[in-house]
């Protein structure tokens, strides 16, 4: 069984290696000399004007998580989907459940008027 995975963890550990031996390189052989212009903020090659930033409302983050949410269940919804045909009753029945977990979440989420842009 653990054999199966050895290629995986291969390739997992050539990649760190790699991503490692790439980043000593450009930090041992780079040039170092911080000057002062060097080391300000750049931002778009022009001066800054302003603040740093702007105050954005919580409903914003509020939505980008909810976007994640269910993102994440539309990666679960596609092999469901690839294999639909092979799952049997069980596997269709679980996914049903999970389906109705998430209805019911948003059933909250609508009623709690986490989707609400007015007020």
């Amino acid at each position: 069984m653990a054999t199966v995975y050895f290629p995986i963890l291969l390739a997992v550990v050539f990649g760190l290696f790699l991503a490692g031996a790439l980043w000593m390189l450009g930090h041992f052989t780079g040039p170092k000399n911080p000057t002062r212009e060097k080391l300000i903020p750049y931002e778009c090659g022009s001066e800054t004007t302003g603040t740093g930033g702007i105050r954005l409302s919580a409903k914003f983050f509020v939505t980008a998580i909810l976007l994640v949410v269910f993102d994440v269940e539309l990666a679960f919804l596609y092999p469901w989907a690839a294999a639909f045909g092979d799952l049997g009753r069980r596997g269709v029945l679980a996914m049903l459940l999970f389906l109705a977990v998430l209805g019911v979440a948003l059933l909250y989420l609508v009623r709690k008027g986490a989707l609400r842009w007015e007020e």
